[in-house]
Order: structure tokens, then C-alpha cells, then sequence
């Protein structure tokens, strides 16, 4: 049945090509003009075509069939269906009457670009509303934001252009290209009026028709019918079996289940899958509907198994051609809007047109249809709505209004569908919302800030008893609704982002509706997730927590944005501060009831408060409430509300305990679990703890909670407040004793470490209380200097990038930290060296601003931070206290903070301490106490000094800390005072560290009283008394600096003399060496003085770097650092490998004939290059060195990471590990290979033989017959004739040492392989006699690489490569030379022999080639190399392979030099240089004429001897260059001082 229809469908397209010759659009369009019913007449026409076009058969067999089923079908339907719209739109020829349209076209100056997925967007950060507001590049580079500072980021596809949006920019709104003309329609002008009148009628009519049949085709739920009118003349029996996309299902799953149903190959499966997970839905097989069914279900019960059945229907053709056709519909709809914004507007009109019935209008149908579509479907109608309506201002409102007043169902049925945000009509809540007067407009008409909230929390069902939100017992299934009600709160962002300058008494309400619904969310979320402190047995299951924080991150910028709009309004501000209030004292009252009322008496004062422990009762992290009124605290001081309006606020309702109380908690929550009492509650409570001061959370969790301690401090007596914070931290009973000052006596070791912890947590608290008054609000301050502080105590640790500083920073709602206008009043940038990165480095002068008990500090931080600073002062000559920094003044509102610090019970707090600490600690106090304790005492100290300088006299002072730390403690502790413990603790040798500090309080009372004893009245007597103490602590002091400045002089002194006393002895016993160097150092500079003119360089000794008189680098170790374990290792050839990572690949970046074809690799002999370079092997590296054992560990784990990577994520790295691909560990440069680092080449020993050239020849031309003899030997198992003669101690027999060990060896042949993979395409195979070969090709090829480049780019030769390139090269030489030692000795013999063939000639060796055809530096590089194993059979120790070095680059260069000669023209000379030939043109035609002599006249005869030794500089000088550069690497020669800035030229 399926054959027969398959047969009858190929017959089809015939059919309908014959009818193409008869068929007119034309008269079509004018038949369909003059019917009664158009939607009648189109409706038939479709219905008889359709079918026949689209969807008439099976998908091709091939990719090329499918491609022109395609095209076939396109061009049927631009022929037969829109080209008789186009007829009855235009009234005339489509392109010409579309040409028309477009240039009467008046645009509005919108660009409305949408992109695509992967498409880069440009933000401006300086002038952009908010960070949605995105340009295309073209219009990027057309605006004013390039000079500006932008983010570039790349689209997930479905966001436009926002440029010509005023409203998306706070200046130059447009580019070059939509600047609004002279000639621009006014933006209320409508652009209907400029269409001609019928035009109007005809486009109102079809695009009707049109749109009511797309948006009927796309909802249509029937599978085997089809609406009235479209019925097919000839129905058919043949059917799709529909595959629809899903995101439950995986690709593995997929392909699997259709091999299975539809018996396809896994390519065709893949296909299929593709395919779906692309449109949203492709058809798997065709046929009659048993046929199709049968395949339904196969696939319905392979993947029903484990979750929902995959979705499958079985469609009748007609209905999925209509479908597929309604789509195309739509595509030609946005097609013809855009060339009349008129036309847009008659869309949009008919889009939006209300119709009776459950949908409002066509638009309302597509969109509460959205989720039953697919994929395909809703990213065309979508890409419609965003063409239309959103770039036609008048409809995007009308669009909006009806959008807002679906939101709730729209989100339901997002909710409910399985697809992701981006292919979701909710989507488009972006580009709506963030239009501040469209987003105002929502707020007042349709109540969006309140419809958005109760959605957000209606969706949120799952509460505990109290009502708070509960997500320990989450299902699958609703953890999947709680990823996407989230979305949400990005849409309340939308609203919000944009805080209004003008306030209307409508927005004012509907805001304080909206933010009635919000407290009633963070209702939910006061309290939720308490815990409890496990005591005696861990905890058995972690419980969740992550939810709970999630969702408290993505409503960070929210509660920040809310109180922002409060701050723009004083009415809005009171009001929302009432209603806070409010809400919080609903949460109070949820408390749980009947905590036993206490009475706590310190210090001569007492409170009434209740038993309450952290550690024994409920406590929570989730204290939104509070935080957000603490925010609005702050706000009433910063705008001054407080001071202004008092009576209308309900600060009489407040109660500061109650206030403080739940943020107290939570932070004697954090010290609890940093003194390790909550040990046994896991790991999830660590984790709330760390998020809790987090840079994502902190704002609107830890540091609410200070300022809501700070509020509730200024409104309560200070020595009440530290009674209830002494409670809390269940320290109350240690500082209330009688006898404090004497240490408390507790047997338990853990209780007292735990107890000392709390104390310093409570201490450092306290600190934070008064001392953090960088919010605008509560100190006297801007947000610009709060920025400026985050920056100094961040650059206080260590100099940091910006991608740190940006990481330390919290965002604001538009992505901005304020980093930028901050940075450099602070810092100095540092260049980029070695690290590869540049540093901030904190200005000097700005040290002075450090805070060491900085609350944005995490213990590691302050450790960090203390040691730097102390490292600092030290370097500086400085003493190395660190006194807290001057505080800002306070605001009114917060102005009463400072009493705390010179409160009888903190007094007596710091007395006990200081009293603990005049004995040694046993453990009963420590360190960090009494630190903490100093530092308060010092920012009292600042706090009395400030205000005493900024008064007109000393009775405006309220402030006298100095008087009252000079009183003697309460009776019955009748010990000595604060000062006097102070001046007994300034010297006791267990508190040297804190001596300095300790120094510093006492200057700095000791002034503070001088300030207050400047009124004529007072005594000199007082004054003496005062400063005598002062007095005698600075003559101490001094003394003492002075004795250890003369220890340390005499200690220098006495190292001075023993270093002088050995180097005399050194020389003495090493006499004859010493004058030995100095008469070969004075020969050699008279001799290079003799030879050099006038200017050289007297020290020409070291401008060799080949044969037997170069000079290597000094014999010293060379260390280098493993960047994986970072253990120091000297670069031995016997010791443990080390290597560096690089990468190696194939290039033709100096080839001279790209049309050449590559080598076989099979056949390719690698030994001679070719001149022409056509294919190279370059290896590059990132400088950074790894021991050989840690780079394989960090492979093997890499390679065992990409294992157990799922298959379909595979393809997303940037490198493929199973060639061999990996990052470097330090810098993730991409590297495939790992180079071993060699030592140094040593310095020649002048007591061997350098032999002549011709000598040298002589030798080895025996050298070579004697290893011909014993190949052939090897081979035939004899050889011909006798023995040769050998030079004396040459042994062919001989197997030399191998100078490196097995970890070295196993890197050299790693490398090798390398090279031969990436150089051959083939698989490793270490027998294979070319290995070598490419090994040297590698270094030769690099070397020219490098040389080339410096040249085009002017640079020295020497000098200017970076440190990477220069480690790459000298790594590279080294190992080519030593490569031949994990190579079989006949091979890299035999290598030898032939290439000392092309030098000099050999009648044992074939195939030797043309000189022509030999490139020379390649040739060099190869002898050189090659040589090495020849000269390890010469046993004899007279020769040295540095004179063989020397002649074989003699050799190649006259080979050069008649390369060069032979391929010279000089026939284009014009013209002849003056005067006499120089010697050296003399030498080069003798030379040259030589050359002709022995070839005839092939050669033709030359007149100007300047042309051609200009032929011969030109041609050498490459080939110097790089010969100097690869000596010089080779033997690790210094090159001299003159060389490192010359640029060579001709």
C-alpha cells in the first residue's frame, strides 16, 4: 500500500510542472479581486495546491534528493500560492510594485536586527538603561558607545537591535545609519496614511485571510481533518508519523528508539534527531496510516519505559503540507512588512483586531496556544511578533497591555511545557518590560509589579506549618518547576531596573500594592530552613539548602531595586518603612512563645530581656524582613526623611531589642560555627555560612544584619546593647563574675578554645558596629568612596587583576561593580610580565586607609592582608603596628553609635581582657583577643581626637574616652585602669608582636591629652605628669632601635670579612688557573683588537658562537620550577625529566608554491627539503615547565575526565584530547606535545685537536667509507674487498653511552613521535628511519619561522623575542642534538652520509639531488645534527665536534653562495656604481666566473660585479640569520651587547 503510494506521489510533481505553463498569478490575483468572498476563493485555492506541493511523499534517500525536493518545493510555492498574493497585494508586478513601496517608504528609525543564536551583541556600560539594551555590530560601529566602555556578548538568538530606542539609552540613541532626517516621519504620524487607499483595503483583507489561516493551521489540534474550506479535492490514504521534540529525552535514546520503529540506519537516526531537537518535530516515515502507526507505537513503548512517552502523532499529509505552508505564510508576512512600516501597521492591526469569542484577537490565540506548538513554529511566529508589533511604538503598547493581562497563564503553561525560556512566548516579557514607560504603564493599568509577585509565590506551594517555604521535600518534578519559576523574578527585574524620576499618585499606589505583595514573599521566606545544633551524633542526612539560597541570589537585585525606588520618593519611602515595620512585627509575633524572661546586670547597669540560645534553640540564616527594613533604615537617614518628617514616622513603634534580635542570632549563628561548635551538622550549614558573607549574597544578608545592629544600637543604651549581645553569645557569665580580671577556671581544653573564639567573634563584632560606616546613611559618605574602600583592603593583600577586583566586587542590577571610576585614584596598573597578566598595585599613600578587621575580610583575607602590611612598614622602616584608620563621621540618625565605645560594660570588657593578658596565655586568652582589644581601643582614641579637633571648644566634646580609661576598675575588682594596664603590657616580653600597637595608643593619648590641656588654666604640673610616662616609653624605645641597628652593623661587617677571606683564599689556591684566564683573555682582545677597526668591541672573544673558539655560558646550574608541584629542579641529563609544554603542526607559512601537492606520506623522503618550504612542521610553546611525571599524572586525568563526559557534550572543547590535545595547566594555551629540557651545551676544552678543513675532510671521508664497509657487512652478512683504513680510535663497532636517563630518553622519543604524527599524518612508529629527520626538520623550519618574522617586523635578532619563544628555541636545539640517541646508530649514519653527499661527492650514494633543489639551512641544521652520532665513535678524545660544526657551515655556505650564483639575474641593471670594484665584488666574480668556466655558457656573462654581489647579500643574509640564531641556542652563547639592538639589513 505504502509502495503504491509513494508511486502515485512521484507522479504528482509532473502533474503539477505541466500545470506551471498554464497557471497565471496575475489572473488569479484579479479573479480573487473581483470574488465576493476572498477568504473563500484563497481557501480553495489552497486546498488544491498545497496538498500537491508540500509534503508529497517520503524524505530522499540522500541529502542531495532532499535539497531538490526543496527547491522544488519553494519555487511551487513562490509560483503557484504567494505569487498571486503578491498580484493581489501590489495591483502590480511584485518587484516592481515592492521597489515602490520601498522607496515611498518613510522608516522609523528603529533598527530591529534579530539575532540569531551565536550572533555578537554590543552593550554600552556608560550610556545603556539597562544591560538589556543591546546594539547589532553595524550599528555598534556606527555609534558614539565604540569610544566608549562596552560589553561585548554573543545572543542566545531572539533579542533585536535597540538602536533608534530613546528610551534604551541615556545619549546617542542612534547610529549613523538610523539618525533621524528632516525627512523622517514623526513617530505619531501614521504610516497608513502614506498607502494609496485600495492599497490599504486589498492589504487589510489578505493579510486577514492570511493570518486567520496560519494562526488556524498552528493551533489546529485534529490529526486526520482539517478546517472548513480546506479540504482537499482528492483526499488521500497517506499519512506522517510525526516525531515531536522533548527536553526529557536524550539523543541516545532517541536515535536508538527510531532505528528500532522506523529500521533506519544510525546516520538517517541522527539525522532524525537532529532534526527535531532543531525544529521542534520531523516526520520518521510516510506511508498509510497501519504503516505509521505501527512505528507510533514501537517508539511510544521503547521510551515509556523510565519516564513520559516520547510524543508522537500520526498526521494526514494534507494537514502537515497546511501546516508547513501556514509557516511559510508567516515568513512571507515579515518579509513584506518591511518594506512599508504601513503594511506593518495593518498587520498589527489585523493581529490585534478583538474578535468575540475565548481568544480577544489572532495574536491572543497564538500566544495562549504557545506551549501546545512546536519548536519551528514558535521561533517564526515569534521572529513575526518582533518584526511587527514590537517596532510599531502605537501597537507594542496594545501588544503589552494584552501580554500583562495573560501573564499569569501564559507562565502556568510554561510551567507546564518541557521546552526551554528562549522558545517560549514569555521570552518576549524582555523586550516589553524593559521599556521603563511601558513597564509603568503595566504597573498602572494591569498591576504588573503585584501580578508578577503572587504568580512567583502562587507556584510556590510547598510551605511548612509556620507558612514559610519548604524545599527539603522537593520531588524531581518540582525541582524542575522551581528552575523555572525563577524566570520570574527576572521579569520583576525588568520592571524594576529602571527606577522613575517622576512619581503620579496611580504609581504610587500600585507600587505600595506591588510591594505588599512582595513582603508577603518575603514573609514566606523569614525563617525558613532553621537548624538545629546537633549534639552527641552527626547528622544523618544533609539536609537542602541550595534552593533556599537561590532563590535568596535571585532576589538580591530585586530587594536593592525596590529600596532604590523607594529612595526616589519621600511619600513612597515613609509608607513602605510603615509597612516593613509592619510585616516584622507579624514575624515577631510567629516566634514561639513562652522564653523565660531574665534580668542581666554588668558594670552598674541592668536589662530586662529573655532566654534565648543559639545554641541550644531553632535559628535561621532567612531573615529577608529585617534586612529589607534595615535597608530602609538607612535610606530614611540618607535622604534626611528622619530629620524632616519625624511625626510621620513610627519610629515610637520600634523596639531596638526586638530589632537587633534575629540578626544577632544569625551572626552568633556564623561565630558558632567558626569556633567548631556546630561540627556535626554538616556540610550544608558550612555552606550557608559561606554564601551568607559571600560577594552574591552579602549585601542583602551580612551586611543588612550589621546595619540593622547599628540601628538598633544607636536607639538603645549602648551598655544594654552589648548586655544582650554578651547573652546571645552565651559569654554573659564570664564577664559578669566578680572576679572577671582573673581568668575563669574551666576544666574542659575545648570549651575554653571555644569560648575564646566567641570572645574574639563578639570583639570583632563590636569593631563592626562602630567602625563600619562606609554606607551611605550611616556615615557621612558616597558611594563612590565605599567602592574605593572595597578596592583598597582587596589591593591590601596582594596586587590583583581586574577580573579579581570585578570578582570581589558586588554587581549592581546593570552588571556594574563602579570598579572603573575608582581604580585609578587608588592603584597603579603593572604591565604584564612573565604571569602573562597586568596587576593593580595599591598606591603608597593609601595604605594609611587599611583597616585590618575590615567585615568584607574572610579569616584568610586578614591573615593575607596583616602579613602584607606588616611586610610593608618593615621595608619602609616603619614600625609594624596596624592602627585602625580614621572613621567618617556618623549621620545624625546613627550619631549616638560612638557612646558604645566608651560604655562602662565594653570598659569593663576591655579591662578583663587586657588584665588576662598581663600573664602568659596558658590557653585561658589569646592573641586575637587582645588585638581586637587594642584596635577598639585605638578607634575610641581616633573617635575623641576627631571630634576634639573639629570643636570650638571642649564643651561641645561629649566624648571622653581618655578620662574614663584612666579610672581604676570597680570595686570590688580594684585593679589598675585600662591606661595602666596598658603602660604595664607595653613591655612584657610575651607581647613583643603588640609592642608597637601598644606604643602607638600611648602617643596617641598622650597627644589627645595635650589637646585637651591647652587652656591657659591648666597646670604645667599636669602637663609634666602627663607625659613623663610618654616620655620615658620614647627613651627606651629609642635606646632600644639603636642596639639592634648596632648588632646588625656589626653582624654585616663580620659576613663582609669572611666572604673577603675566602675569595683570597680561593685565589691562592687556584693561581695558575686564574693566570692562566687572564693571559687568554688579554690575547684574545689584542687579537680581536688587530683584526677589528677602531670601533668593534675590544671583547670580540664573545661574539663566537661556532667552532672552537666560542664561549658558552657560564658553568652554573640551571633551576627551573614545576608550575604542578612547584618543586625547584636543576635541568640534569641523569636527573628526573623535565619538559615543556608546546605544540606542534603542520604549516605552509613560507612555502613559495601553495600549488604543489603534498607528499604521500607513505613514500615522502624527508631528508632533503625542497627550497620552495611548500610543507613545514613549526612547534610553538607557552614557556611553562612541568616535571615529565606530573605532565602525564595532569594527561592521564584529563584524559580520564573527557571519558566520563557524556558523548553528546564531547564536541564542545576546544581541543581534542584523543590526539593527544591538552591545556596548559597554568596558562590553558592549547598544547599537544611536551618538549624535554637539555643542559647546556659546555664550553670546548682547548687541549683537542681542531683540525683544517681539508684535514677535517680527509677524516671524515674515511669516517664515511669505513661505515659504508660495515653497513654492507651488516647486510649482506660480508663485504667486498678489505677493510678500509680508519682514522685512529674511529671504532664502527662501538656502542656509545647514553648520556641521559630512561625519564629523559622516554621524553626525547615522546617528542619524536610527536613530530613525525603531526609532520607524516601517520601513526607513531618508532622504527620508522625518518623519525630523526622530522625531529630536525622541526627545529630548522621554526628557526626560519622566527627569522622571517623578526625581519618583516624590524625587530633585533637577538633581544627582542619574548621569554616563551626564546625557552621554545633554546629547548628545541637542545633536544635536535641529542635527538639521534633514541634513534638506531645506522640510522642517523646513514642520514649523515647522504646529506655530506650533496656537499661532497660520494659514488657509494644514489639519489643524491640536485643542489638546486636543496634548501641549505635545512641541509645545516641537518649535518650538524646527524654529525653527532658519527663523532660518538671517535674513542680517541682529540677531536672536537665544534671544528666539525665550524666547516660544515663553512661547506653549506659555499653551497649557498652557488645557489645563489646560479639562480641570480642581473640583466635588469640600469645603471653602474662609481668608482673602482672593492674586494669583495672582486672575489665574487672570480667566483662566479669559475662556476661558468666549468658549465659552458649556461651561465650568461655579467658586467656590473656590484649587481651581483648585491644578489649574493640579498640571497645569504637569510640564511645567516638564521644559522646565528640556531648556533646561538645550539651551544647556549651569549650574544654580545652590539647585537641586541640591530636590526640586519642588506
Amino acid at each position: 500500500m505504502a509502495a503504491a503510494q509513494s508511486e502515485r506521489d512521484r507522479d504528482a510533481p509532473s502533474a503539477l510542472c505541466s500545470e506551471f505553463l498554464s497557471f497565471s498569478a496575475k489572473d488569479t490575483a484579479a479573479r480573487w479581486l473581483a470574488a465576493a468572498d476572498l477568504q473563500q476563493e484563497i481557501y480553495r485555492h489552497l486546498a488544491a495546491y498545497v496538498p500537491r506541493i508540500l509534503c508529497v511523499g517520503p524524505s530522499g534517500c540522500s541529502s542531495r534528493e532532499e535539497q531538490r525536493e526543496e527547491q522544488r518545493e519553494e519555487l511551487a510555492c513562490q509560483l503557484l500560492l504567494l505569487a498571486p498574493l503578491e498580484w493581489l497585494l501590489l495591483g502590480a508586478e511584485p518587484a516592481a510594485g515592492l521597489a515602490a513601496l520601498q522607496e515611498n517608504n518613510s522608516p522609523s528609525p528603529l533598527c530591529g536586527h534579530v539575532f540569531k543564536v551565536g550572533e555578537p551583541t554590543y552593550s554600552c556600560r556608560e550610556c545603556a538603561a539597562d544591560p538589556t539594551c543591546v546594539l547589532c555590530m553595524q550599528c555598534f560601529l556606527g555609534s558614539v558607545h565604540k569610544e566608549h566602555r562596552y560589553r561585548m556578548t554573543t545572543s542566545g538568538g531572539g533579542g533585536f537591535c535597540d538602536c533608534g530606542d530613546a528610551e534604551a539609552w541615556k545619549k546617542g540613541p542612534y547610529c549613523h545609519k538610523h539618525t533621524p532626517t528632516s525627512s523622517s516621519r514623526d513617530s505619531e504620524e501614521d504610516p497608513v496614511a502614506l498607502l494609496p487607499a485600495d492599497m490599504v483595503s486589498r492589504s487589510s483583507s489578505i493579510f486577514s485571510v492570511l493570518l486567520r489561516y496560519a494562526v488556524a493551521m498552528l493551533t489546529w489540534d485534529q490529526e486526520d481533518q482539517l478546517p472548513a474550506g480546506l479540504e482537499p479535492p482528492d483526499r488521500g490514504d497517506s499519512y506522517y508519523c510525526m516525531l515531536f521534540n522533548d527536553e526529557v529525552h536524550t539523543y541516545e535514546q532517541v536515535i536508538y528508539t527510531l532505528q528500532k520503529a522506523v529500521n533506519c540506519s544510525q546516520k538517517e537516526a541522527v539525522s532524525f534527531a537532529t532534526t527535531v531537537d532543531r525544529d521542534g518535530r520531523k516526520s520518521v516515515r510516510y506511508g498509510d496510516f497501519q504503516f505509521c502507526d505501527q512505528a507510533k507505537s514501537v517508539i511510544v513503548r521503547n521510551t515509556s519505559r523510565q519516564s513520559k512517552p516520547l510524543r508522537v502523532h500520526v498526521m494526514h499529509s494534507s494537514v502537515v503540507a497546511h501546516q508547513c505552508f501556514a509557516l511559510k505564510a508567516l515568513s512571507w508576512l515579515g518579509q513584506i512588512i518591511q518594506y512599508s512600516d504601513g503594511l506593518r501597521r495593518i498587520l498589527c492591526q489585523v493581529g490585534l483586531q478583538k474578535e468575540e469569542g475565548e481568544y480577544s484577537s489572532l495574536v491572543d490565540k497564538l500566544m495562549l496556544n504557545d506551549s501546545k506548538m512546536w519548536k519551528g513554529a514558535r521561533n517564526i511566529y515569534h521572529q513575526l511578533l518582533m518584526n511587527s508589533l514590537l517596532m510599531d511604538l502605537k501597537y507594542k503598547k496594545i501588544f503589552a497591555i494584552q501580554f500583562a493581562k495573560n501573564y499569569r497563564r501564559l507562565q502556568t503553561d510554561f510551567m507546564e511545557d518541557d521546552h526551554e525560556r528562549v522558545v517560549s512566548v514569555t521570552s518576549l516579557s524582555v523586550q516589553l518590560f524593559t521599556v521603563p514607560t511601558m513597564a509603568r504603564m503595566l504597573m498602572v493599568e494591569e498591576d504588573l509589579m503585584t501580578t508578577i509577585i503572587r504568580t512567583f509565590v502562587d507556584h510556590l506551594r510547598h510551605r511548612d506549618l509556620q507558612g514559610r517555604f519548604q524545599f527539603d521535600r522537593y520531588t524531581a518534578q518540582q525541582a524542575f518547576k522551581f528552575g523555572r519559576v525563577q524566570s520570574l523574578i527576572g521579569d520583576l527585574k525588568y520592571v524594576l531596573i529602571s527606577r522613575p524620576s517622576e512619581w503620579s499618585d496611580q504609581l504610587r499606589l500600585k507600587f505600595l500594592e506591588g510591594l505588599d505583595a512582595f513582603l508577603e514573599l518575603l514573609k514566606c521566606m523569614q525563617g525558613m530552613d532553621p537548624v538545629v545544633r546537633q549534639v552527641g551524633q552527626h547528622i544523618e542526612m544533609e539536609p537542602e539548602w541550595e534552593a533556599a539560597f537561590t532563590m535568596q541570589m535571585k532576589l538580591t537585585h530585586i530587594i536593592s531595586m525596590i529600596q532604590e525606588w523607594c529612595s526616589s520618593d519621600e511619600r513612597v519611602l515613609i509608607e513602605a518603612y510603615r509597612k516593613c515595620l509592619s510585616a516584622l512585627s507579624v514575624c515577631h509575633s510567629g516566634l514561639p512563645d513562652g522564653e523565660q524572661p531574665i534580668s542581666l546586670s554588668l558594670a552598674g547597669h541592668c536589662v530586662e530581656t529573655f532566654r534565648y540560645q543559639v545554641s541550644q534553640d531553632k535559628v535561621s540564616i532567612h531573615l529577608p524582613v529585617c534586612r529589607l527594613l534595615a535597608g530602609l533604615h538607612v535610606l530614611l537617614s540618607r535622604t534626611d526623611v528622619a530629620n524632616r518628617y519625624p511625626e510621620q514616622l513610627p519610629l515610637g513603634e520600634l523596639s531596638p531589642p526586638l530589632l537587633i534580635e534575629l540578626p544577632l542570632r544569625c551572626l552568633v549563628l556564623c561565630a558558632q560555627v567558626h569556633a567548631g561548635m556546630w561540627r556535626r551538622n554538616g556540610f550544608s550549614l558550612i555552606n550557608q555560612i559561606y554564601y551568607y558573607h559571600n560577594v552574591k549574597c552579602r549585601v542583602e544578608m551580612f551586611d543588612k544584619d550589621i546595619i540593622m545592629l547599628q540601628a538598633g544600637a544607636s536607639m538603645m543604651d549602648p551598655n544594654h546593647f552589648l548586655m544582650i549581645v554578651l547573652s546571645r553569645f552565651e559569654l554573659f557569665h564570664i564577664f559578669s563574675s566578680a572576679d572577671c580580671r582573673k581568668r575563669y577556671s574551666e576544666a574542659n581544653k575545648d570549651v575554653i578554645q571555644q569560648n575564646n573564639t566567641l570572645i574574639e567573634e563578639m570583639l570583632h563584632l563590636v569593631i563592626m558596629v562602630v567602625g563600619e560606616r562606609y554606607v551611605s546613611g550611616v556615615g557621612q559618605v558616597e558611594a563612590f568612596d565605599e567602592v574605593r574602600r572595597e578596592i583598597i583592603h582587596q589591593l591590601s593583600i596582594r596586587p590583583m587583576a581586574h577580573s579579581e577586583l570585578v570578582k570581589a566586587l558586588p554587581e549592581n542590577g546593570n552588571k556594574e561593580t563602579g570598579l572603573e571610576r575608582v581604580i585609578d585614584t587608588v592603584a597603579s596598573f603593572k604591565k604584564p610580565g612573565v604571569t602573562g597578566r597586568g596587576l593593580y598595585e595599591l598606591r603608597p599613600e593609601w595604605s594609611k586607609h587599611f583597616n585590618l578587621y575590615f567585615h568584607h575580610y574572610s579569616r584568610a583575607d586578614q591573615s593575607k592582608a596583616e602579613e602584607a602590611q606588616r611586610k610593608l612598614r618593615r621595608q619602609n622602616g616603619e614600625d609594624t603596628a596596624l592602627p585602625p584608620p580614621p572613621p567618617p563621621p556618623l549621620c545624625p540618625l546613627f550619631a549616638s553609635l560612638v557612646n558604645l565605645l566608651q560604655c562602662d560594660v565594653l570598659l569593663a570588657v576591655e579591662g578583663a581582657v587586657l588584665q588576662w593578658a598581663v600573664e602568659p596565655s596558658g590557653g585561658g586568652w589569646t592573641e586575637s583577643m587582645l588585638q581586637r582589644v587594642l584596635h577598639l581601643v585605638g578607634v575610641a582614641l581616633l573617635e575623641e581626637q576627631q571630634q576634639l579637633e573639629n570643636s570650638s571648644g571642649e564643651d561641645d566634646v561629649t566624648f571622653n574616652y581618655t578620662c574614663k580609661i584612666t579610672r581604676p576598675g570597680e570595686a570590688p575588682s580594684t585593679s589598675g585602669s585600662v591606661l595602666a594596664l596598658l603602660e604595664s603590657l607595653q613591655n612584657a616580653p610575651h607581647l613583643e608582636v603588640h609592642k608597637d600597637m601598644i606604643t602607638w595608643i600611648l602617643k596617641l593619648v598622650a597627644n589627645i591629652k595635650t589637646m585637651r590641656e591647652r587652656t591657659p588654666s591648666t597646670s604645667s604640673v599636669t602637663v609634666c605628669q602627663g607625659q613623663r610616662p610618654e616620655e620615658t616609653v620614647r627613651d627606651k624605645d629609642k635606646a632600644e632601635r639603636k642596639r639592634k641597628a648596632e648588632m646588625a652593623r656589626l653582624r654585616r661587617e663580620k659576613i663582609m670579612a669572611q666572604m673577603s677571606e675566602m675569595q683570597k683564599h680561593f685565589i691562592n689556591e687556584n693561581k695558575e688557573l686564574f693566570q692562566q684566564s687572564m693571559e687568554e683573555l688579554e690575547a684574545s682582545t689584542s687579537a680581536a683588537a688587530d683584526s677589528s677597526p677602531p670601533s668593534a668591541d675590544s671583547g670580540g672573544v664573545s661574539q663566537v658562537c661556532v667552532g672552537p673558539r666560542r664561549v658558552g655560558r657560564a658553568e652554573r646550574r640551571q633551576l627551573v620550577t614545576c608550575i604542578l608541584c612547584q618543586e625547584e629542579q636543576e635541568v640534569r641529563g641523569h636527573g628526573r625529566a623535565m619538559v615543556l609544554a608546546a605544540f606542534v603542526q603542520r604549516s605552509t607559512v613560507l612555502s613559495k608554491n601553495r600549488r604543489k601537492n603534498l607528499p604521500d606520506p607513505e613514500h615522502h623522503d624527508p631528508v632533503f627539503m625542497h627550497p620552495d618550504l611548500s610543507l613545514g612542521i613549526y612547534t610553538a610553546s607557552c614557556g611553562h615547565i612541568m616535571h615529565a611525571t606530573c605532565w602525564q599524572r595532569y594527561f592521564e586525568a584529563v584524559q580520564l575526565k573527557e571519558q566520563r563526559r557524556q558523548q553528546r557534550l564531547r564536541g564542545h572543547t576546544s581541543y581534542d584530547v584523543e590526539n593527544g590535545e591538552f591545556l596548559c595547566p597554568l596558562c590553558e594555551c592549547l598544547s599537544n606535545t611536551v618538549i624535554p629540557l637539555l643542559p647546556h651545551t659546555h664550553t670546548p676544552h682547548q687541549s683537542v685537536d681542531h683540525p683544517c678543513l681539508e684535514a677535517w675532510l680527509k677524516t671524515t671521508i674515511q669516517q664515511v667509507a669505513a661505515l659504508h664497509w660495515a653497513h654492507r657487512k651488516q647486510s649482506d652478512g660480508e663485504a667486498e674487498g678489505a677493510e678500509p683504513a680508519v682514522p685512529e680510535g674511529f671504532r664502527v663497532d662501538f656502542t656509545p653511552h647514553n648520556p641521559f636517563s630512561s625519564s629523559v630518553s622516554e621524553m626525547i622519543t615522546t617528542f619524536s613521535m610527536s613530530t613525525y604524527k603531526v609532520g607524516l599524518k601517520l601513526n607513531p612508529n618508532e622504527t620508522d628511519p625518518r623519525v630523526p629527520v622530522l625531529s630536525w626538520s622541526t627545529c630548522a623550519f621554526t628557526i626560519q619561522s622566527i627569522e622571517r618574522l623578526l625581519m618583516d617586523e624590524e625587530k633585533p635578532l637577538f633581544g627582542s623575542l619574548p621569554c616563551r619563544q626564546d625557552d621554545c628555541l633554546s629547548s628545541l636545539a637542545r633536544f635536535s642534538s641529542a635527538c639521534w640517541t633514541a634513534a638506531p646508530p645506522t640510522t642517523t649514519h646513514t642520514h649523515f652520509i647522504r646529506l655530506l653527499a650533496a656537499l661532497v661527492p660520494d659514488s657509494q650514494v644514489e639519489n643524491t639531488p640536485c643542489i638546486l633543489d636543496i634548501d641549505m639551512f635545512h641541509l645545516l641544521v641537518y649535518s650538524v645534527m646527524s654529525y653527532g652520532s658519527v663523532h660518538s665513535l671517535d674513542q680517541s678524545g682529540r677531536r672536537a665536534v665544534d671544528s666539525a660544526h665550524l666547516h660544515l657551515l663553512h661547506l653549506v655556505t659555499v653551497a649557498h653562495l652557488v645557489q645563489i650564483l646560479l639562480t641570480s639575474t642581473t640583466e635588469e641593471v640600469c645603471m653602474d656604481q662609481d668608482g673602482g670594484e672593492s674586494e669583495e665584488e672582486e672575489l665574487t666574480c672570480q667566483l662566479y666566473n669559475t662556476l661558468r668556466k666549468h658549465l659552458g655558457s649556461v651561465l650568461p656573462e655579467v658586467t656590473s660585479s656590484w649587481q651581483l654581489l648585491s644578489c649574493v647579500k640579498a640571497g645569504i643574509l637569510p640564511f645567516l640569520r638564521a644559522a646565528a640564531l640556531f648556533f646561538h641556542y645550539l651551544n647556549s652563547a651569549a650574544p654580545p651587547a652590539d647585537l641586541l639592538g640591530l636590526i640586519f639589513t642588506n
